[in-house]
């Protein structure tokens, strides 16, 4: 019974808490103009930031990595690619250049190859994302432009890429 008593008064007291908060509101009604200016500038510098430039954004990662001597986008990196078609349907102005890139096994004349491949695959899901062909340029680097020069797998792997390079 003595629980009962105690929830009960409980209950009052966060129940009459819970409607001064209301009444504060309720008296500063007139005060919308002040926050109509407030919220303005918000949306405008939303608007001014680009996606590509927001390190939160899925956009911001712009390499899609292969394992030894496969040209397939991974499973790992759509989300991503897919990211950038629709960011590319929606911004008809903006180019991006696909350049594929090999670790240093291989001949030239093949990791040329394997990196326009990779290039073209990357290419071909922009385009069926939405992307204009016009937006699009496919190069292969082969092994020429590395990220790591050590001799080793864990550097390899950082080789083995295409990136999305926007033009400025």
């Amino acid at each position: 019974m003595k629980k009962l008593i105690i929830s009960i008064v409980l209950v009052n007291l966060l129940a009459g808490c819970a409607s001064e908060p209301k009444k504060e509101e309720a008296a500063p009604a007139p005060a919308p103009k002040a926050e109509a200016p407030m919220a303005a500038p918000a949306p405008a510098q939303a608007a001014a930031v680009d996606p590509l430039n927001d390190p939160a954004s899925i956009l911001a990662n712009r390499s899609a990595y292969y394992p030894f001597d496969v040209s397939v986008v991974q499973d790992e990196d759509k989300p991503m690619v897919q990211a950038h078609a629709k960011y590319l349907s929606e911004h008809a102005n903006r180019k991006v250049r696909l350049e594929g890139n090999c670790d240093e096994r291989g001949s030239n004349e093949y990791n040329l190859g394997l990196g326009q491949r990779r290039a073209d695959g990357v290419n071909k899901m922009l385009s069926l994302g939405g992307a204009g062909a016009e937006q699009l340029e496919s190069v292969s680097y082969g092994e020429e432009k590395p990220r790591c020069t050590d001799h080793n797998e864990a550097c390899w792997k950082q080789n083995r890429r295409t990136d999305l390079n926007y033009a400025r």
